[in-house]
C-alpha cells in the first residue's frame, strides 16, 4: 500500500473552516476504488495545523488519485488557505490498511 502523511498549516483566518474547505476533496477521494483511508486530524498544539493520513491500495491507485480532477480541484481550493508549503511523507508499506497494535488492548473499566 502507498501510505501518505501530509501536514498542512492553514492561514489563521481559514483554520476554523479548513474541514469545510476540503470536504468535497475528502468525500470524492474516499469514493475512489483504490483508496483505503483518508483521515484528517487537527493539532492539539497549534489549531492552524492539520494532518492528513491517507493510503491507497497500490501505486496505480495513487497515480489515479493525483491525476484526478478532484485532486486538482482540492489543491486549488487549499492553495489560497495555506500559510506554508505542506510537508509530506510518502512511502510504500507491505500491508493493506490498518493492523492491530500488539502492545495495547482494552481492559475492563475500573
Amino acid at each position: 500500500m502507498i501510505f501518505i502523511a501530509v501536514r498542512f498549516t492553514a492561514r489563521p483566518d481559514h483554520a476554523d473552516r479548513w474541514l469545510d474547505l476540503v470536504a468535497d476533496f475528502t468525500r470524492t477521494t474516499r469514493e475512489e476504488p483504490g483508496n483505503l483511508f483518508f483521515d484528517w486530524s487537527r493539532s492539539v498544539d497549534d489549531p492552524n495545523v492539520f494532518v492528513l493520513l491517507e493510503a491507497f491500495a497500490d501505486a496505480d491507485a495513487g497515480a489515479a488519485h493525483v491525476s484526478s480532477a478532484h485532486f486538482a480541484a482540492g489543491l486549488a481550493a487549499m492553495a489560497g488557505a495555506i500559510a506554508t508549503t505542506p510537508e509530506i511523507i510518502n512511502v510504500e508499506v507491505p500491508q493493506q490498511g490498518w493492523g492491530a497494535m500488539a502492545e495495547l488492548t482494552p481492559t475492563d473499566a475500573p
